[in-house]
């Protein structure tokens, strides 16, 4: 007899899914985006910070290329994106949990319609992707300060040290 699927895995949403999706889902609606490489303390604590800023939260996973694309290394990401949206979905704070394979969210964003776009405290207001559009419909723009300085790619870094024994 066959498992049934995980609970979470209705969380995952197609890109192409998405604008339906999104207008089922509890106002005012949350989006934000990322790698979730490695997912760590940071992560799971900003997340939920970002669903606290409304009924729902939308998190958007760059897809495999284009995680490259960012310059982390030739190696990144470590985790597949099948893997890593199924983490991310697995969170209590995420309600959905949908890709892009382009170099920004953009299209995701606009599907999506968000009330509230939110990225870590890394990124100014002014340079997050989507504010423009988000902020035009009536929405707000939050740049959510870091409680825990992690780092997947310091993550990685730590861990090749130790492999190499420098550390």
């Amino acid at each position: 007899m066959p498992c049934p699927p995980p609970p979470f895995a209705v969380k995952l949403c197609p890109p192409q899914a998405l604008a339906a999706r999104a207008a089922g889902l509890p106002r005012p609606l949350v989006f934000t985006n990322g790698c979730f490489d490695i997912l760590h303390r940071g992560h799971v604590t900003y997340l939920a910070r970002a669903r606290a800023l409304g009924a729902a939260l939308i998190v958007a996973i760059n897809g495999d290329g284009s995680v490259r694309r960012l310059g982390k290394g030739a190696d990144r990401p470590l985790n597949p994106l099948e893997d890593r949206l199924a983490v991310v979905a697995a969170l209590e704070s995420v309600d959905l949990v949908t890709w892009f394979e382009e170099d920004t969210p953009l299209e995701r964003i606009l599907d999506a319609r968000p009330d509230v776009l939110a990225k870590g405290g890394d990124w100014p207001v002014e340079a997050i992707v989507g504010a423009p559009e988000v902020r035009g419909r009536g929405g707000s723009v939050h740049s959510i300060p870091f409680e825990f300085e992690r780092s997947t790619s310091a993550l990685v870094e730590r861990i090749r040290a130790a492999d190499t024994g420098r550390e």
